[in-house]
């Protein structure tokens, strides 16, 4: 019995071995070495010096990313996207003058000033040029492509039509009016909206420049606040534990931290600033100053049509004006944007010159359009003498009134076209020397930043160095 029992025993089977152990990765490692440091003084101090210029470095960076993402939109605004945007309505100044041009061209007869035939062809080229220039310089814009597309196409069609105009009107054939108004409606309808569109597209790009230049960079401003947090809680656990009130690393870190974290929120408040000066009182007044110009040449466009159509273009729609002369309603609805639909006096509230008078922060911006509103209402009223001429029968009086040498309409629209041309040189310069303060407000301050968060990271690490030194 006994015997059966010990062979039973032995012939059992052995237990299977224990399962080893899974290898421990590096990450699991680490993470035990410094949860045991972290058990000690010293270790604990290592981790928070570690922490510490971690932090300080990332602020640094962080600041010195945002600022230069600024600083390239603020070097967009100045450099780039305005004068795009101030060649877009140039174009569009150079299309509408050119138009005009060719109306009092052929108002004056078969024999065509030369003068005026020079300012016509100067209009073209200078259109031209600008469409070569924006093509080149409009990258990453599909709607400006496509509108420069439009009017290169078109301009040679709208000159081709002005010649054959000119041909017939020198041989005294009535056709050419016919070629002429078939021409201002392919300026109107087709080329003027296409560079119209051109300059919102150009516009909206300088829009968007200036937003992501002025947004404030709020990642380093909040990253900047957590590494002055943390350097002061440092120093304060400091305190507590030896009661000594200054490490010097430690301070000198808080000092530079402080230094990048007041320069940074206090440039971007100076360059907010003056961007927003530029913006009001630079690219703001220069779109007004635009409008205004580009409406008082339409205005001429349509007075020198009225003559020449002769009533043979008239409103057909439903309404007060319904059979009147198209190029006279054209006219009134012009200088009413201008000016205001008023008798006379200065410009109405909400009218083009009101907006730019307001919007012109000094004299040198204010007078030339205040010079300019005076010329319209002389225009105005001169040109109600030319329609009761024209109206009575007496062509000829009429035509002297609006292509004259003197006391004519054609006389005062140039006074009206050269104090607004007055106005957007000096409120040009008024926008560059804004955008430049703004953008020179940001000057050395991502270099700076960078600088001054490798000092206070290396401060950092010295502060806890010294205390740690205390335990060898």
């Amino acid at each position: 019995m006994s015997h059966q029992s010990a062979l039973s025993t032995t012939s059992r089977p052995a237990p299977p071995p224990a399962p080893a152990a899974p290898p421990r990765t590096a990450w699991r490692e680490g993470l035990d070495r410094l949860r045991t440091a972290a058990t000690t003084e010293p270790g604990r101090l290592r981790i928070i010096g570690a922490v510490l210029a971690a932090l300080v470095v990332a602020f640094g960076a962080v600041t010195a990313w945002q600022v230069s993402a600024r600083e390239t939109a603020a070097d967009a605004v100045a450099e780039h996207s305005q004068p795009l945007s101030a060649d877009a309505a140039r174009i569009y100044r150079s299309l509408a003058d050119a138009d005009t041009t060719a109306a009092s061209g052929f108002l004056a007869g078969g024999r065509e000033p030369a003068a005026v035939r020079r300012r016509y062809e100067r209009d073209i080229d200078t259109a031209s040029e600008l469409l070569v220039r924006a093509a080149a310089n409009t990258e990453g814009s599909a709607s400006a492509r496509t509108e420069i597309r439009k009017i290169s196409q078109l301009l040679p069609v709208y000159t081709g039509l002005v010649e054959s105009a000119r041909a017939n009107n020198r041989q005294g054939l009535p056709l050419g009016g016919a070629y002429l108004r078939y021409a201002n409606d392919t300026m109107r309808t087709r080329l003027l909206p296409a560079a119209d569109r051109l300059y919102e597209a150009e516009t909206a790009r300088l829009g968007e420049d200036y937003g992501d230049a002025k947004s404030w960079p709020w990642v380093a401003i909040g990253v900047g606040v957590v590494a002055l947090a943390a350097l002061g809680w440092a120093q304060r656990r400091n305190y507590r534990r030896t009661n000594r009130v200054f490490n010097h690393g430690l301070l000198g870190a808080s000092a530079a931290a402080t230094v990048v974290l007041v320069w940074l929120v206090a440039g971007h408040a100076i360059a907010r600033a003056e961007l927003n000066d530029s913006d009001d009182h630079g690219a703001k007044s220069l779109r007004v100053l635009n409008e205004a110009r580009i409406a008082s040449l339409r205005a001429r466009a349509d007075e020198n049509l009225t003559l020449i159509a002769r009533g043979a273009v008239v409103v057909d729609k439903d309404g007060a004006n319904k059979g009147k002369d198209a190029y006279e309603v054209s006219y009134a609805s012009r200088m009413a944007g201008l000016v205001g639909s008023g008798p006379g006096g200065p410009p109405a509230g909400g009218s083009l010159l009101d907006r730019a008078r307001d919007l012109a922060d000094d004299g040198g911006g204010r007078e030339p359009v205040e010079a300019a509103a005076t010329a319209v209402r002389a225009w105005q009223a001169r040109h109600k003498a030319a329609r009761g001429a024209d109206d009575a029968g007496d062509y000829k009086d009429a035509l002297a009134k609006v292509i004259g040498a003197k006391d004519s309409t054609g006389a005062s629209f140039d006074r009206v076209d050269d104090e607004l041309a007055k106005a957007l040189d000096h409120e040009q310069r008024q926008f560059q020397q804004a955008a430049d303060s703004g953008r020179g407000a940001f000057t050395a301050l991502a270099v700076g930043a960078g600088g001054l968060a490798v000092l206070g990271a290396a401060g950092a690490v010295l502060g806890i160095g010294r205390r740690l030194s205390e335990y060898r």
